[in-house]
């Protein structure tokens, strides 16, 4: 569906977070030459017991693939649900995708960093450049254990001065790095060191599966992107698409999963 068709679906009611002062709706100013799209998803917690995880997995993966030009899609965290024998089954569930994709460590991807990599062909601090000019860091929050952690600030540091010269770098990590929201741990020295980079466009977290909204630090955004599984959180799961124009012009937009709505939008 071009998605320009559908704008006028916006719905106002379901973009709204538990949480304030999170900012659930800006004004956005779509490119008008999208030269890179990406879509993310998290928290889809496939083997959860009680859940109908492999019908929404099923849905959503349905859904991406039928957006228009998707360059690439990231999973930030939460993949499965404790159980280490998930793994290798939601990887086949993502092998459907007909785009490129990237998965991050969260609190209930309980295995060792080890058999990550075994099963990803990627460590759990990971980073790349796409298309030349779109760097991403994909930066890990957890551990075997499910522990709520800081960063490792000399990897996110490392990559933020490699990638210093890109037009826009997104930084994806599961658990917030500040206690702003019920279940974010703070690191500020994490925020602070993202926060100094004018090139990061956003920083994009998981793992608040109520919360769909943008919080801005030192004129930072960061933002949420509610959860597609799981047995709790906003009553519309969905996924977040991220798109670039020619000029640079950058806008993010929250979409349902279900029904193609666009719930809520904000430009980087």
């Amino acid at each position: 569906m071009q998605r320009r068709s559908f704008i006028k679906n916006i719905s106002l009611a379901t973009a709204i977070t538990p949480l304030m002062p999170f900012l659930t709706f800006g004004k956005m100013n779509f490119p008008t030459d999208p030269i890179f799209r990406f879509i993310i998803a998290s928290d889809g917690h496939y083997g959860q017991s009680g859940t109908d995880f492999e019908s929404v997995h099923h849905t959503l993966i349905d859904a991406i693939n039928k957006e228009e030009k998707v360059d690439l899609v990231i999973f930030n965290g939460d993949l499965i649900h404790d159980e280490p024998k998930w793994m290798p089954e939601v990887k086949k569930v993502y092998e459907r995708l007909q785009a490129p994709y990237f998965p991050v460590r969260g609190n209930h991807d309980r295995i060792t960093t080890q058999a990550w990599e075994e099963i990803w062909g990627i460590p759990t601090d990971f980073a790349f450049v796409q298309n030349e000019n779109f760097g991403f860091i994909l930066a890990d929050s957890s551990n075997e254990k499910g522990e709520y952690l800081c960063v490792d600030l000399d990897f996110l540091k490392n990559k933020l001065n490699e990638f210093e010269l890109l037009s826009h770098v997104f930084v994806c990590i599961h658990i917030s790095q500040q206690d702003w929201t019920r279940h974010g741990v703070s690191c500020m020295e994490v925020m602070d060191l993202l926060a100094s980079y004018p090139n990061v466009k956003a920083v994009i977290h998981g793992h608040d599966h109520d919360v769909n909204g943008v919080m801005l630090y030192k004129k930072k955004p960061f933002v949420w992107t509610g959860h597609f599984g799981g047995n709790w959180g906003s009553p519309v799961p969905g996924y977040r698409i991220v798109e670039i124009g020619a000029d640079g012009t950058t806008v993010t937009y929250l979409k349902s999963m279900k029904d193609d709505r666009i719930l809520s939008g904000y430009t980087l």
